[in-house]
């Protein structure tokens, strides 16, 4: 095994760094046409992105709105299901106390007429 001497390392360090630099220089800058059409591309990724989350927001906002109604609707039938079967309890109370103040009145005047 062969051991290099300091001048041959101080050697490829030096092309190591000029090829790293070589390798930089010889990317695209900002204005190049390949760069300008994948940021183009990539602006055209993010709104189709950014159309599609707010398409799903607006469904989602418009679900949550129909049930919304739609829960409203359930407790305005609900409540005059109750206000309905309310009066119809009211009616027959009055109807039962009518007949058992009838029946009592009955009994009194059989009992008046047996005297």
């Amino acid at each position: 095994m062969k051991q290099k001497d300091f001048g041959e390392r101080l050697q490829v360090s030096q092309s190591a760094k000029q090829a790293m630099l070589a390798k930089f220089h010889q990317r695209p800058g900002p204005d190049d046409p390949a760069v300008s059409e994948r940021r183009a591309a990539r602006a055209a990724v993010t709104a189709a992105r950014d159309a599609r989350v707010a398409e799903r927001e607006a469904n989602r906002l418009a679900e949550e709105t129909r049930l919304a109604m739609a829960r409203e609707a359930q407790a305005a039938d609900q409540a005059v299901q109750e206000r309905r079967a309310a009066a119809e309890k009211e009616a027959s109370d009055a109807r039962h106390e009518a007949e058992r103040k009838a029946a009592r009145d009955a009994r009194y005047a059989a009992r008046k007429a047996r005297k």
